[in-house]
């Protein structure tokens, strides 16, 4: 009988959707600090200004945050992931090499030999190794 008495149906569900917007709002908030501290268009003041407001007036301060400032959180996401994109495509090429298809490599080592930098021997091998990979 004492364990019937607990939770029904309905609270279990309330209990769900509450955790839930609980876990809306942490992610809010996260969202807000991150992007306060991002900004390269704020001062410290203002940030400082910003911080203290979501603290003492959490509610207030996230919607009028998101009011005010919401269309620069979504360029300040932008360019974050240009810069992303950017650091990636420098890495994959420093990976790579800077070696482009073999129709260039052979057109470089084809100037190479008619500039007498290297002989028709090494040409050669050169041009098995570029062919054959």
């Amino acid at each position: 009988m004492l364990a019937t008495s607990g939770f029904g149906t309905g609270e279990d569900l309330w209990s769900l959707i509450w955790f839930t917007l609980f876990f809306i709002w942490i992610w809010l908030l996260i969202i807000v600090f991150s992007d306060i501290f991002r900004s390269h268009d704020l001062g410290g003041v203002a940030k400082f200004l910003w911080v203290f407001f979501i603290i003492f007036l959490p509610y207030l301060g996230v919607f009028v945050y998101l009011i005010a400032r919401g269309h620069k959180m979504s360029e300040h996401a932008m360019q974050q992931a240009q810069a992303m994109d950017q650091a990636q495509r420098e890495y994959i090429q420093n990976v790579v090499g800077s070696g482009g298809s073999p129709a260039e490599e052979l057109e470089k080592l084809s100037n190479l030999k008619a500039q007498g930098v290297i002989d028709d021997a090494e040409f050669a091998r050169l041009k098995a190794q570029i062919v054959g990979s």
